[in-house]
């Protein structure tokens, strides 16, 4: 038998192990955090008017909340189409490194009008940057706490599915949002119907990416200097080799943050194809047809 000395410096290795995978993580995500900052560092918040197009059906709209952590309300923005009799599917839209701010509404309104409950959720309590500076010390606020971040993702699955009655439920997410999109696919590996990734952090850990059942859609720009082809296709051969269900799009010539109206990189043509293509990936995973 083990003796009580034993033991503990057993059990101190195993917290050692857990922890030096928590820094490994952190310092990737730091890492990431300086990658996107430089990608974003001339950009601005100021929306353009392709953030403007709007819904293809009426929707109603509030803010409201829908998760409570660390003993305090998180509020997102709620929307879904003023003509829904019985539950929609939901989608669970995660913001880019700006915040839940109104272009990131205006694309969920959008999202609803093609016939969804959405949810916006704020990953930054609150606060929306309007300089890469504010965006960047946000995001950092959320690397040195991620269990804060996947609490508020478990609450917002949580309170489309029991509260808004949503039959089915996906994520969605761009550049720091597209990254925490994947991670709900990993937090909630059996209960998410589908994962959309525009440009987002990524991992070719298997053991991490094994659990997922969601198919996933990731979009990516072929430019993208902080989310690489190279991470890109690393990733796709981790999904591959574990049978996992997947689209990945890379498209040539588009920077990082191709789809953000709001950022010098906007590529209309990618940006079109890439929603086009959410829009088609989310009606077969999400839609209800047939009765089924």
């Amino acid at each position: 038998m083990l003796g009580l000395a034993s033991l503990a410096l057993l059990a101190a290795a195993c917290d050692s192990g857990s922890s030096d995978s928590e820094d490994v993580d952190k310092g990737a995500a730091r890492a990431n955090v300086d990658a996107m900052s430089r990608e974003h560092a001339d950009d601005t918040a100021a929306p353009s008017p392709a953030a403007q197009i709007a819904p293809r059906r009426a929707v109603v709209s509030e803010r409201l909340p829908y998760a409570e952590v660390n003993d305090e309300l998180v509020y997102g923005h709620f929307v879904f189409p003023t003509d829904m009799i019985d539950p929609l599917p939901a989608v669970i839209v995660i913001h880019e490194w700006w915040g839940l701010n109104d272009n990131v509404r205006a694309i969920a309104d959008r999202l609803a009008g093609e016939g969804y409950i959405v949810l916006a959720i704020d990953l930054f309590a609150g606060e929306t940057a309007t300089n890469p500076e504010q965006a960047r010390q946000q995001m950092l606020k959320v690397v040195e706490n991620p269990e804060r971040a996947a609490e508020n993702i478990r609450g917002a699955y949580d309170f489309v599915g029991s509260t808004a009655g949503a039959p089915r439920i996906g994520s969605l997410g761009w550049c720091f949002g597209g990254g925490w999109s994947l991670n709900a696919a990993m937090l909630l590996p059996d209960k998410l119907d589908a994962t959309v990734i525009y440009y987002g952090r990524l991992t070719d850990d298997e053991d991490k990416l094994r659990p997922i059942t969601s198919p996933i859609l990731g979009l990516f720009g072929a430019a993208d200097k902080s989310i690489t082809v190279e991470s890109v296709q690393k990733f796709e051969a981790a999904l591959e080799r574990l049978r996992k269900s997947y689209e990945v799009h890379i498209y040539p010539g588009a920077d990082h943050a191709f789809a953000n109206p709001t950022g010098n990189a906007y590529n209309a043509a990618a940006a079109e194809d890439a929603w086009r293509r959410t829009l088609d990936f989310l009606d077969l995973h999400l839609a209800i047809k047939n009765g089924g």
